[in-house]
C-alpha cells in the first residue's frame, strides 16, 4: 500500500537520472481539509491545468473516498508548498519541481490502484521516467489535446429540448459512458466495476453536471461537467447517437451548452484524443481552441 502516514521526508538527494540533481530535501505529506484554502490558493495559478484537482476538491474535500485516491503536498525547507498530487485510481500532478515529480512518482510506485495518470505531455513524460525507472511499461499511452472555449461564442439554432439529466436517465447515461471509456482506454467500467460505475454517474446526476438531449425516449447527446470551479469548467463524456451524426447537432447542443457556462466561468475546457479527427473538427467549429497537448498513460492493472 502506499504510505498511509500524515508526513514522511523524501530523501530527493537519490532522485532518478537523468532528471537533474536535486538540491534538498523535500517534505511530502498526504493533505487533510485544514489544508484546502492553501492547496486551492496553490491551484489558482494554474487554473485551466488544474481544474480537475480544485474541482476534486471542492466537490469532496481533500480527504473522501470519492476522489478515489490521496491527495498530497510537496514543501521545500521554508514549508512552502512546491507541488500537489492526486495519486490513486486517476494520477495528477501539478508542480515546476522536478525533486517534486520525482517524491510523488515514489509514492505512486506503491499505490495499487493507479489506473491512469494524465497531465501536460512534458511534465508527464519526466513523472513517467521516475515513476518506471526503466522497469515498468505503460499499457497505453494516448496523445490528447487540451482544448478551451472564452468569450466570445456564436450563437447557433437553439436547442430547447437539451436539459439536466434526471435518474431516469441513468441507464442510458451509463451504457453510453462506459462505452465510452472502454473506446478510449480499453476497460468498460460497466464490466469492471459494475456498482461503483452506477454510484459515480448517479451522483454527477444529482450534482446537475450531466447534460442530455432525449427524444422520444432515445438519447441523442450527452456531456457531463467533470469539474466546475470558479474559474474553469472542464466537459467530458460529450455524445452524439451515431444515427444522429453529421446534421449539426452535436455542434449546436455543445455551442448552447458552452455558452451558458461562460455565463459564469472564464472559460470552459475539455480534451479529446488526437485520433479521433471527427471530435477535433466538431469541437474547432464549436470555437474551442488548442490549449496543451497531454498525455494520458494507461496502466497495467487487474480487474
Amino acid at each position: 500500500m502506499f504510505p498511509s502516514s500524515a508526513l514522511m521526508k523524501i530523501d530527493t538527494a537519490t532522485a532518478l537520472p537523468p532528471y537533474g540533481a536535486p538540491s534538498a530535501a523535500l517534505t511530502v505529506e498526504a493533505l487533510a481539509d485544514g489544508h484546502k484554502e492553501e492547496v486551492l490558493q496553490f491551484l489558482s495559478s494554474r487554473p485551466v491545468h488544474t481544474v480537475v484537482m480544485a474541482g476534486f476538491i471542492r466537490d469532496n474535500g481533500l480527504a473522501s473516498p470519492l476522489n478515489r485516491g490521496t491527495f498530497y503536498g510537496c514543501r521545500d525547507e521554508e514549508g512552502r508548498l512546491v507541488g500537489v498530487a492526486l495519486i490513486g485510481h486517476a494520477t495528477l500532478v501539478e508542480t515546476e519541481s522536478d525533486d517534486a515529480l520525482a517524491a510523488f512518482a515514489r509514492i505512486a510506485r506503491e499505490c495499487p490502484r493507479t489506473h491512469v495518470m494524465m497531465g501536460e505531455q512534458e511534465k508527464i513524460e519526466r513523472f513517467w521516467g521516475h515513476y518506471a525507472e526503466g522497469e515498468r511499461s505503460p499499457r497505453l499511452i494516448c496523445r490528447e489535446l487540451l482544448m478551451e472555449q472564452r468569450w466570445p461564442v456564436e450563437v447557433r439554432e437553439a436547442v430547447p429540448a437539451l436539459r439536466l439529466a434526471t435518474p431516469d436517465d441513468l441507464q442510458q447515461v451509463m451504457v453510453v459512458q462506459g462505452q465510452m471509456a472502454f473506446e478510449e482506454s480499453g476497460v468498460n467500467p460497466m464490466e469492471s466495476d459494475p456498482e461503483g460505475f452506477r454510484r459515480r454517474c448517479l451522483r454527477r446526476i444529482e450534482q446537475g453536471r450531466v447534460w442530455v438531449w432525449v427524444e422520444d425516449g432515445r438519447l441523442i447527446f450527452k456531456a457531463d461537467i467533470i469539474s466546475d470551479t470558479p474559474d474553469v469548467i472542464y466537459v467530458e463524456g460529450v455524445w452524439v447517437a451515431p444515427e444522429e451524426r453529421g446534421q449539426g447537432y452535436g455542434l449546436r447542443c455543445l455551442s448552447q451548452l458552452s455558452r451558458d457556462l461562460l455565463a459564469r466561468v472564464g472559460a470552459v475546457t475539455l480534451m479529446v484524443n488526437e485520433k479521433a479527427p471527427g471530435a477535433i473538427a466538431l469541437y474547432r467549429r464549436a470555437g474551442y481552441k488548442l490549449c496543451s497537448y497531454y498525455d494520458t498513460i494507461y496502466l497495467h492493472t487487474e480487474h
